[in-house]
């Protein structure tokens, strides 16, 4: 696609409620995940591998350490003089509250959209994890004439995920219903937060649907079923749909699956990051490490199983780490033992101390904690 025909919107706050303690200090964008990544990433990797280049993100709270990861977006070629990354903050217009739902943002932030030259806006929040060939996309929103198109997955939808939205599609791809799961069970087509509106139609839609007391976009989605103008995509390949902590800690066991990597890491659509200049990892003669992710600058001379090993992470000899996630600066010192956990960052856990939790239910320790 052209870099002028599309405007890509993150939204990287959006479902922080989900993930308990673990967005207490940061957003749902940046939430670490699988060795070296944040959930933000995949968001604007999307977009630049479809070629849009014009990109604002819309911040609400607690956006320190996204803005640390995303910096001017030059890991993204994000960082030029007209157009690339722009941060939207909260309030956006003068007379704005805090924004309470994704189409009170986008009305915040009316100005921005307006001054755009771009045909369509691509709008997505940071919950999914997938590697979208937008391209594809956008070409069967055109072809379809629809003045909306969304991604939609399929998967079995849980008593836990009632804000979601799930689908009725008609064999031509149109949307015939959407209403919320709270009383949905089984396997679903579930929309995936990533949507393509017409520019024009989206500023519409944003004004009236405040005005009227509408604050998600969800609301818009169902009202315009019931017009038959929403076209579904459906997406290809593997995805996680976040709805919480478990369901966090799922998605990063995932990537112990071959296959998952493959489908996810693709070298024609990569997914791009924040370099940080690392040394290789060490292993100490004693160390034993089976199916895990170890990322570079981490000290290794115990035992690591199935788990998720981020950057310069240490892990003492006699220690044993099974089954969880240790995020970046985190230390596991001699003899420990962790089980379905996850340690968040710069989280020390002395000499002999014990860890366990459950598949079900795996055991978080906060960010700088003392164990």
């Amino acid at each position: 696609m052209s870099e002028s025909k599309v405007l890509g919107i993150v939204f990287s706050n959006m479902h922080d409620d989900r993930m308990g303690d673990l967005t207490m200090v940061r957003t749902m964008g940046s939430v670490p995940y699988g060795g070296r990544y944040r959930l933000v990433d995949f968001a604007l990797s999307n977009m630049v591998n479809a070629g849009i280049r014009d990109v604002g993100m819309i911040t609400k709270s607690n956006y320190h350490s996204l803005m640390d990861h995303v910096g001017s977006g030059r890991e993204w070629d994000l960082a030029r003089k007209i157009g690339g990354l722009t941060i939207l903050p909260p309030y956006a217009r003068a007379g704005a509250g805090m924004y309470r739902g994704n189409l009170d943002a986008i009305s915040n932030i009316y100005a921005f959209l307006a001054s755009s030259k771009a045909k369509y806006v691509l709008l997505c929040d940071c919950d999914v994890v997938a590697n979208i060939d937008y391209n594809a996309m956008l070409a069967e929103h055109e072809e379809s004439g629809a003045g909306i198109s969304i991604l939609c997955g399929r998967y079995d939808v849980a008593p836990h995920h009632g804000e979601d939205l799930v689908l009725s599609i008609q064999e031509d791809g149109f949307l015939r219903d959407a209403f919320q799961s709270a009383d949905a069970r089984g396997e679903q087509d579930v929309y995936m937060n990533a949507a393509i509106f017409d520019r024009e139609l989206l500023l519409r839609l944003a004004v009236d649907g405040v005005s009227h007391g509408k604050y998600s976009i969800n609301e818009i989605i169902q009202d315009q079923a019931r017009s038959h103008s929403v076209y579904c995509y459906k997406g290809h390949g593997w995805f996680y749909h976040i709805h919480n902590l478990t369901e966090y800690f799922v998605a990063n066991m995932a990537l112990l699956d071959e296959k998952v990597r493959e489908e996810l890491f693709l070298p024609e659509r990569p997914i791009l990051t924040k370099i940080r200049d690392e040394a290789p990892a060490k292993y100490g003669l004693s160390s034993n490490v089976k199916n895990s992710l170890v990322a570079d600058g981490c000290i290794i001379e115990g035992t690591v199983e199935n788990s998720i090993i981020f950057r310069g992470v240490k892990v003492g000899q006699g220690a044993v780490v099974k089954n969880s996630i240790v995020m970046q600066g985190s230390v596991i010192d001699d003899n420990a033992q962790l089980d379905y956990v996850i340690l968040d960052k710069d989280v020390l856990i002395k000499d002999g101390r014990r860890l366990a939790g459950y598949l079900t239910y795996p055991v978080y320790v906060p960010k700088k904690s003392h164990i």
